[in-house]
């Protein structure tokens, strides 16, 4: 981790306060001053300021069940609840990992492990995500095969994606894609409008009997579990080594 980062993680103060920090020369690693804040630091490290030792931050992971009008951020500037606001059990430094739209709602979650939400977040893991939208009118099984097939959007086909049938107006849809609103684009690319939705899996995890507006914290075991889901994407995806 760099250590710009490991103050921060640390309660020492901003990314960029910490930077300012360390460039007065005030910071130690290992009894030297440090004053490259992108120095690789870790708890091994003995990271002192003014002679006052800091600690990194432990790793938590969340799950959150949004409610519809809460954004998937740290902080909202505006009059907007952001959904970190959902743990009031940690004093953890917690980001979402990804996001939902504000009007949508499911299962978020919320860390500050930043090596495990680029995993499970970023589009080469493919790391799939379960969704369930009510729609405004039926829909057909035709419509049903083009989503499952993948449909043409504005930035581009989208990938074939399993698509079941809960009701006539009810759909389940498990995407590996990570691009902005992307059910609701590809009910209007067959003709139809999302009038609700809500995200019930990332990965292995479930939303499972977690209330609206509550959040958990994940056991070693899930936490395991979703790094396992990361992992697996990112092997799948590597290319395969020759052998001779």
């Amino acid at each position: 981790m760099r250590l710009a980062k490991f103050l921060a993680h640390g309660g020492v103060a901003s990314r960029r306060r910490a930077e300012e920090i360390i460039a007065k020369g005030v910071v130690t690693v290992d009894g030297e001053v440090v004053k490259d804040p992108a120095r690789d630091v870790d708890a091994a490290n003995d990271v002192r300021v003014n002679g006052a030792a800091v600690a990194a931050e432990a790793t938590e992971v969340w799950a959150a069940h949004k409610p519809a009008g809460v954004v998937s951020t740290a902080r909202e500037p505006g009059e907007r609840p952001a959904v970190v606001e959902l743990v009031r059990e940690s004093s953890a430094r917690l980001y979402p990992v990804g996001r939902l739209d504000a009007d949508s709602t499911g299962l978020l979650l919320l860390t500050n492990d930043g090596a495990l939400a680029n995993l499970l977040t970023h589009p080469r893991y493919e790391v799939p995500k379960t969704y369930r939208a009510r729609l405004r009118k039926p829909v057909a099984d035709a419509e049903l095969e083009r989503l499952r097939r993948g449909v043409e959007l504005e930035d581009g086909p989208t990938a074939p994606a399993p698509v079941k049938r809960l009701g006539q107006r009810e759909i389940e849809i498990v995407l590996r894609e990570g691009r902005n609103r992307q059910v609701r684009r590809m009910a209007a690319a067959i003709g139809n409008e999302v009038v609700g939705l809500r995200r019930v899996a990332f990965g292995p995890l479930g939303l499972g009997s977690l209330k609206v507006g509550e959040a958990r914290r994940l056991s070693e075991a899930e936490v395991e579990q979703l790094r396992d889901a990361g992992s697996a994407a990112a092997g799948a995806t590597e290319p395969d080594t020759p052998t001779h």
